[in-house]
């Protein structure tokens, strides 16, 4: 399996492989995968305030914010209360971007900047975003799978893990985005995905609700107990090893089968098991000693 790796928001392709270092390390000395890491095409500078926090620059932005950023009123996440559903929680800034065409261009440019470096790589099967990484990851699975709807051929990513994520955002009508919530989209992922996530994230109801619409009988959950952060120490790295070992494995043979499913039925033979591969979806949760 080889990931794509897509960093947040002020990251870099070399800040995120050192950012993502000891999680991806781990899993390379395990055997279960390889990684090549991208950006945004967007150079920006930091907030105000922050110049300090995203490590060495240059840093980039997956969106042109040019003109205008309606994505950061999702900042205001950390004042709202962990209690309120997440639904309710993404639908208070639902309309940031109504009535304003140039959000549309802004994602559509975003996206296909990614699916470009997708089209570049024939071995990438899966995708790692963080943060805003996780979004426009989030998305081109459900944008993948629309077209691959279209055109009848199959989809590229067959396993995505989401760090401090977001929901999928998706066009609507002609000048809109709007963040695909459960109780209005339902499930809109529907390939085996990880969430890894931490009590502490003042954004952990754009997580959770980024949860609720991926396929529950194919995802599992990891709550590392921090903030809105890359898990880099020996303890939470080596757990998430020791599941991934199990779920990687599984994902590849599970995508294996189905497609000799496949294959078979397109040729007209018969006698396949054709029991539902999936298995019910797993919560861990980090608990030191």
């Amino acid at each position: 399996m080889k990931f794509l790796c897509l960093p947040g928001a002020y990251g870099s392709a070399k800040n995120f492989q050192v950012q993502l270092g000891p999680f991806a390390q781990e899993l390379e000395k395990r055997g279960l995968c390889t990684f090549t890491y991208s950006q945004g095409t967007h150079e920006v500078d930091p907030p105000r305030g922050w110049e300090d926090y995203f490590g060495a620059r240059p840093f980039y932005r997956f969106l042109d914010t040019r003109q205008g950023d309606t994505f950061e009123n999702l900042r205001k996440l950390r004042h709202v209360p962990h209690s309120m559903p997440a639904e309710d929680t993404m639908r208070m800034f639902q309309k940031a971007g109504q009535g304003e065409d140039w959000h549309q261009k802004v994602w559509r440019d975003a996206l296909d900047a990614v699916f470009k470096t997708l089209d570049e790589d024939p071995e990438i099967d899966a995708i790692i975003g963080y943060s805003e990484g996780a979004m426009v990851g989030a998305s081109l699975i459900v944008e993948e799978a629309e077209r691959a709807k279209r055109s009848g051929c199959q989809s590229r990513i067959k396993f995505a893990i989401f760090i401090s994520g977001a929901p999928p955002l998706k066009f609507e009508g002609k000048d809109r985005i709007v963040a695909q919530l459960f109780d209005e989209a339902g499930i809109v992922i529907d390939i085996p995905t990880f969430h890894i996530f931490g009590c502490d994230d003042a954004f952990l109801s754009s997580a959770v609700a980024l949860f609720n619409v991926c396929e529950p009988s194919k995802s599992t959950m990891y709550d590392h107990g921090l903030g809105h952060i890359v898990p880099r120490d020996a303890e939470n790295v080596g757990v998430l090893g020791d599941i991934l070992q199990e779920v990687i494995p599984k994902v590849e043979e599970d995508n294996r089968r189905a497609a000799l499913k496949d294959q078979t039925e397109e040729s007209g033979l018969s006698g396949m098991d054709k029991s539902d591969f999936a298995t019910p979806g797993e919560f861990y949760t980090f608990l030191p000693l």
